[in-house]
């Protein structure tokens, strides 16, 4: 199995409705983005996916989200804005756009240099 990842990052502001901590309050980060894809073959030129057509996938998603307050985004309206909940975000936009013969892996979210969250799924395109 070949895996092939890519970074990007965007700056946000979220609260965390529900935690009970100073995390309620408004906050922002500059966020992290890491995304996993894997494959069984790779194509004529010897990769799995080329790097910058991933990477202008990821950054079509990552411009939804840069620079604004997630509480205010209509697509995570309801849910509490965590790094879980955009990890899975970010995860599910992704599946639709990456070769079918692919397997969209894993994406983490990281909201400072030693805390992040992903999502991942073992199962099977399709």
């Amino acid at each position: 199995m070949y895996t092939v990842s890519v970074t990007d990052s965007f700056a946000a502001a979220h609260s965390l409705k529900f935690s009970q901590s100073k995390c309620e309050n408004l906050h922002g980060h500059n966020w992290k983005v890491e995304v996993f894809i894997c494959g069984t073959r790779l194509d004529k030129s010897g990769m799995l996916m080329d790097f910058d057509k991933l990477k202008v996938i990821l950054s079509g998603i990552i411009n939804k989200l840069d620079h604004k307050n997630l509480d205010d985004l209509q697509f995570l309206k309801w849910h509490s804005p965590s790094s879980e909940v955009i990890a899975e975000y970010i995860f599910s936009e992704l599946v639709p756009n990456i070769p079918k013969e692919l397997l969209m892996r894993e994406v983490r979210v990281w909201e400072s240099a030693d805390s992040c969250a992903s999502y991942s799924s073992d199962k099977d395109k399709g």
